[in-house]
């Protein structure tokens, strides 16, 4: 074991989920402004010999990079729990509920934010529908990010079959929501700004969110004052109902015709790429991106 030096950080990335390539990406821009800021940052290969490596090279800190599931339900989290290790974001109990939408969004219900309405989900020889009902619907995994699964069926289309998933993977429909793509980093409880996301594919899906040129960014959003109000104290209330640390990012759906807003998701690992809706919000609030991931290493903790 390698004598622990206070600056040496390892940034953990990739693993074996959906979401292990843009893990990756994260994880070399927050290296890149970690080293910039003065730390001695590593970028480690997230595998099932991830205690063994991490105890070889005895680092001060964790960066958390990973996405989706493992680094984001509070697996990994409670692993540097045991271990003993500081790590970014947030702990156990606030990555695994946020990651969970129907729990979360009960949760959501309980503090008076609106969420979608949830369908009742049915199988009739592979296909799925919802129950008594003729909308525009979405049927989406429970714990998944990047909008990997996400499946929209227009009124009117033939239902989905259930074989378009993972064997095993737990999915839940809901009414899809038209109208705007909104989205709100909190920064320590403090709400940054909204954003409008504005894409040219079907809906913000992975392309979209991670491709250069997928989608654009409006910040400020071009939204009615008390909409941004609203946004900015879901985000706020939100975060500290699920009992957040650092960073996260809140998404929501805007239908405009209705002046109605619909929380979605609050993301405990939001992305930290070069395309990454966090970044470009504290930077418009006036903080780099060196200084961001500077600040997320100083707070890093365990949970109590």
């Amino acid at each position: 074991m390698r004598d622990q030096d206070p600056r040496r950080v390892a940034v953990i990335m990739g693993g074996w989920t959906s979401e292990a390539a843009v893990s990756r990406v994260s994880a070399a821009f927050c290296a890149k402004a970690a080293r910039g800021a003065g730390w001695d940052a590593i970028e480690v290969e997230f595998d099932r010999d991830i205690q063994t490596r991490l105890k070889e090279m005895n680092p001060s800190r964790v960066y958390n990079a990973l996405h989706g599931q493992i680094g984001e339900d509070g697996s990994v989290q409670g692993m540097l729990n045991i271990m003993g290790i500081p790590y970014t974001h947030s702990g156990v109990v606030a990555s695994a509920v946020a990651m969970n939408k129907v729990i979360s969004r009960q949760l959501f219900r309980t503090g008076g934010i609106a969420v979608p309405t949830r369908l009742s989900l049915r199988e009739d020889n592979g296909l799925l529908m919802p129950e008594n009902y003729e909308g525009d619907y979405v049927i989406k995994p429970i714990n998944e990010g990047s909008s990997f699964g996400v499946k929209i069926v227009k009124a009117g289309e033939p239902p989905v079959s259930h074989d378009q998933w993972e064997v095993g993977t737990q999915l839940f429909a809901e009414a899809f929501i038209p109208g705007k793509e909104l989205t709100v980093s909190v920064l320590d409880g403090t709400a940054l700004g909204v954003t409008e996301i504005t894409t040219d594919e079907a809906f913000y899906d992975f392309d979209a969110k991670y491709k250069a040129g997928g989608s654009r960014h409006i910040l400020p959003a071009e939204i009615p004052k008390e909409v941004e109000t609203l946004a900015l104290d879901w985000a706020e209330a939100a975060y500290q109902l699920l009992g957040c640390r650092g960073v996260a990012r809140a998404d929501y759906r805007y239908d405009d015709k209705k002046n109605q807003l619909y929380m979605l998701e609050v993301n405990t690992q939001p992305g930290m790429t070069a395309t990454s809706l966090v970044p470009e919000q504290a930077l418009w609030r006036g903080i780099s991106g060196e200084e961001l991931v500077n600040h997320l290493l100083e707070i890093a903790q365990c949970d109590d």
